[in-house]
């Protein structure tokens, strides 16, 4: 046998053997190949089966949660182009959804043009829509704005009477007691409209509306417990509590990723949240006093935004004013349009047509509901102060914060009635206010004006941080958290939200240009003002990105409670309203904090040409008593040119009284705070503040020679940039300054002499440049009754008033450099 072998694989048998064997092996690698590659598809299958179960997990999860704590679909970007309520109400058919879109895909239909609505009475033809479907709902209160709640049982909210003449209410930080103030009347708090507002043209964003949670996953994935269903029975009846979470939501979720567990954190109470063992600390800055700056336990996990806008029904898709629309009214309608128009200088008639918990559209930049916010934001207490509001703003305002605020961050809102004479905001607001446990109601025994309205809520405030907004307004989705987050950062960081447009005729919710900021102009008026393109260039921005506001607003703005009082609250003898926003502003800038604009946060406010109010007091008289007493304290040397911008009346103190500042002086000195130059250089570095309106050399147009002063007194001589003699400052209060002293008219004669300076005294104050008059080159005398004007005589040794001539070279002086006019 071995022999057939041997002899088989001699020549061409052994190569044919080898062949042989060679492709069998080949063989058993190629199907060990295509096995590995089977199972390699088969695996990528498997993998993409896991990731696909684990988002339908995450969604279905979250779906849960949300719906155990009341929560509803997020309010997502519209497209006003769809939310029309033409002459015709919409057909009952068409769906509120509709004006909605998923994430990320734009509706195809649309529910109308880009007509403005007519005005039509609210509810003629409301949307059948199942609760469960409504993407945004409103509360039944829209058709009976004048009336308290339906519901019987419901007890009626006792509001607190706050006599601020009496016994200190808290005593927190540096402020005083309140009994040292008077009573006075909130004066016109006119607010300058922000550049950019798209006044009567409909806002056009590039989405419409859209879902986080789609329905589906609403309807069969929420698993509600015996005893949870029990809870939501009871909510049903008693629809003011599902705008607060639960106390007890726990959630039992399989450990799959990160995610889900920070998910977790953000549905639980703050009950449940404080059970949590310790984090690591997170140390933010500061300051001098650091066991303040919220160093304490913070937890590391953060979460998407949250766009919530919880109402207990659903809302009508036809009511007037619906998603901020702008209404026309009836032309049979101006009459009394007109009548109301002054309850509150804007259309109030109109107001009062809108439901008060009406849908707005999400205006915010389109990164804004991917930003990230930590778990555990501190709590805020919302403080309205109002004195005679219109109830239907009122109560707007009011439910705007409840239905977008997350609940679990919203520790009350506070709303101080600052001694109203409405019969409606007294025993009918507190009816009204009792169906939300959040809300408390302070009244002032006396009117104590806004400033010391706003002391007197934050004194009872049990938030960590303060939010202070106006009685007239409408919060966007989302609009708390940004907030939240700077203060969460930096205790110092004082947040502002952008504060966008309503009509004061029509009601509509308008758009404002972006990268837009608080400034001010002299004498200390405040504006708005664009950012420069080169900052924005500078620093990379987006237009979500946080803006440094030099001065804000000061309607609405929240600040940590604890920083508040740190800085010395606001100033108390500040009287009633106005410089209250300049005052705050510079202490926080100079004293370490920052002020700034969040774009990712948007309220609407109505700006009104003028005060509805009644006050006892002179309204500009009260103003600029106030600003003097934030120049004196805040300003430095810069203070003149407050007085040199149309307030040089207010130096002289014996008709003027300013009050005591000492306290004010020396909280700044305990603050440490920096100068107003630094503010300058630092803050607000594009502001022109020179020092004096005029320096230099003193020529004389019809000598041909220079002002100069030797051994006290004046004579000519040849110019000379050199000579420290020569060299005169035309200041802001009008002087003609040489170091301390002053050229003043000799009194009683036509001689000139010199004085030591004296900004209260109005005969050492001489016009120029004043005007574009035939006298603009001469120096008049501002003491003198006629026209009197300096003027130098012909040889060049004296110099005397004379009466003005406009041709007289003698009379024409020019200084080397003019800084101001």
């Amino acid at each position: 046998m071995m022999m057939k072998v041997r002899r088989y694989l001699r020549g061409s048998g052994r190569v044919l053997a080898f062949v042989f064997i060679a492709s069998v092996i080949w063989l058993l690698f190629d199907m060990a190949a295509l096995r590995i590659s089977i199972n390699d598809v088969n695996s990528h299958l498997l993998k993409e089966r896991v990731i696909q179960e684990r988002k339908v997990f995450k969604q279905q999860f979250r779906a849960t949660q949300m719906m155990k704590r009341g929560f509803k679909h997020p309010v997502q970007r519209m497209d006003m182009a769809v939310t029309h309520a033409g002459k015709e109400p919409l057909s009952s058919s068409v769906k509120l959804a509709q004006v909605y879109r998923q994430r990320g895909k734009k509706q195809d239909q649309m529910l109308g043009d880009t007509k403005q609505s007519h005005l039509q009475q609210a509810g003629d033809n409301p949307l059948k829509s199942d609760h469960s479907k409504s993407v945004v709902s409103e509360h039944n209160e829209g058709a009976n704005l004048q009336k308290g709640p339906s519901k019987q049982g419901v007890m009626a909210k006792k509001a607190v009477d706050l006599d601020l003449s009496g016994p200190k209410v808290e005593k927190s930080g540096v402020i005083e007691s309140f009994n040292k103030v008077t009573s006075l009347v909130v004066p016109s708090n006119i607010t300058q409209v922000p550049p950019g507002v798209q006044e009567n043209k409909a806002i056009k964003t590039a989405d419409a509306v859209q879902h986080v949670l789609a329905e589906k996953d609403l309807k069969t994935n929420v698993k509600v417990t015996d005893q949870q269903r029990t809870s939501l029975q009871a909510e049903e009846a008693h629809p003011v509590k599902t705008t607060h979470p639960k106390k007890d939501v726990k959630a039992k979720v399989v450990d799959i990723k990160k995610e889900e567990k920070q998910v977790k954190k953000i549905v639980e109470s703050d009950v449940n949240a404080a059970k949590q063992p310790p984090k690591p600390t997170i140390k933010l800055p500061a300051g001098d006093d650091s066991k303040d700056n919220f160093t304490a336990v913070r937890k590391p996990g953060v979460h998407k935004v949250l766009s919530l806008d919880l109402t207990h029904a659903p809302r009508d898709a036809n009511a007037v004013g619906q998603f901020g629309q702008a209404v026309i009214v009836a032309s049979d309608k101006d009459a009394e349009v007109k009548k109301r128009w002054d309850e509150g200088h804007f259309n109030v008639y109109l107001s009062d047509q809108i439901p008060v918990d009406r849908a707005i559209p999400d205006t915010r930049p389109d990164m804004c509901a991917q930003s990230l916010v930590h778990d555990d934001l501190p709590s805020t207490s919302v403080i309205f102060c109002f004195v005679d509001e219109v109830w239907s703003t009122l109560l707007r305002s009011v439910h705007s914060v409840l239905n977008r605020s997350p609940p679990h961050l919203l520790k009350e809102i506070i709303l101080v009635d600052d001694f109203s004479s409405k019969d409606y905001l007294k025993k009918q607001l507190d009816v009204y206010m009792s169906q939300f446990p959040k809300v408390r109601i302070i009244r002032l025994k006396e009117r104590q004006g806004l400033i010391r309205a706003r002391l007197a809520g934050a004194a009872v405030a049990k938030g960590e941080v303060l939010t202070f907004l106006d009685s007239h307004i409408e919060c966007n989705v989302g609009w708390l958290e940004p907030l939240l987050e700077r203060v969460y950062l930096d205790r110092k960081k004082v947040p502002c939200p952008v504060i966008e447009v309503i009509s004061d005729k029509d009601m509509s919710y308008m758009l404002v240009d972006n990268f837009q900021r608080g400034i001010f102009k002299w004498p200390l008026v405040f504006g708005w003002s664009a950012l420069p393109d080169e900052y924005i260039k500078k620093n990379n921005m987006t237009i979500a990105d946080p803006i440094r506001c030099p001065v804000m607003a000061g309607g609405l703005f929240s600040i940590d409670k604890k920083y508040f009082y740190e800085l010395g609250a606001y100033d108390p003898g500040l009287d009633v309203w106005g410089g209250e926003n300049m005052e705050i502003s510079f202490k926080i800038w100079m004293c370490g904090g920052e002020i700034e604009i969040i774009p990712c946060s948007r309220v609407g406010h109505i700006f009104r040409g003028q005060n509805p109010y009644k006050f006892p007091k002179d309204r500009q008289k009260t103003v600029e008593r106030n600003l003097a007493r934030v120049a004196e304290v805040w300003l430095d040397e810069y203070k003149d040119l407050f007085y040199g911008h149309g307030y040089h009346h207010l130096l002289d103190k014996k008709n003027n009284n300013i009050g005591n500042l000492t306290e004010q002086i020396e909280l700044r000195n305990r603050l440490k705070c920096k100068s107003f130059k630094w503010y300058l250089d630092n803050v607000y570095p594009d502001m022109d503040a020179p020092l004096v309106k005029a320096e230099g050399l003193v020529f004389n147009r019809g000598l041909r020679k220079c002002l100069t002063l030797q051994e006290g007194s004046l004579s000519f001589e040849i110019c000379d940039l050199s000579k420290q003699s020569q060299l005169f400052n035309y200041t802001w209060m009008r002087q003609v300054r040489q170091q301390d002293l002053c050229v003043a008219p000799q009194a009683k004669k036509s001689g000139i002499i010199l004085q030591l300076c004296d900004d209260a005294k109005s005969e050492l104050r001489w016009f120029h440049k004043s005007s574009n008059s035939a006298l603009a080159e001469h120096l008049m005398a501002e003491f003198v009754s006629r026209h009197m004007c300096l003027e130098a005589g012909p040889r060049g040794d004296t110099l005397r008033l004379n009466p003005c001539e406009p041709s007289n070279a003698f009379q024409k002086w020019q200084f080397t450099h003019y800084h101001a006019q």
